[in-house]
């Protein structure tokens, strides 16, 4: 299933909620979590990733990965976790529209 357009921001900062996370496993959180019905590439998210880090929604460090691999760990930041709030409730807002349109009887 593709990504709807402006929704890999919301998933990668809900991801990374959990704690820090280097790119490789927020992809395999977000593919484990959705089932493997969502499959991000990695072209899209480290663009992503580096752009949310110079917005100052994550912070990164170098670390060791679980195959003993060097790797960048990102984690939230306060201004993150207030991005990801304030992106939540504009997606509840927004498929709550859609759900209306969807169970509409008719034109009023």
């Amino acid at each position: 299933m593709d990504l709807i357009r402006g929704t890999l921001d919301l998933l990668v900062l809900k991801a990374l909620s959990w704690g820090p996370m280097h790119g490789l496993d927020v992809l395999r959180w977000l593919e484990s979590t959705t089932h493997e019905r969502l499959q991000v590439e990695e072209g899209a998210l480290y663009p992503a990733l580096h752009r949310m880090e110079r917005k100052g929604w994550l912070a990164a460090e170098w670390g060791i990965s679980d195959n003993n691999r060097k790797a960048r760990f990102y984690r939230l930041t306060p201004a993150g976790r207030r991005q990801l709030a304030a992106e939540q409730s504009r997606w509840a807002h927004y498929t709550h529209a859609v759900q209306l349109i969807l169970t509409a009887e008719g034109a009023s």
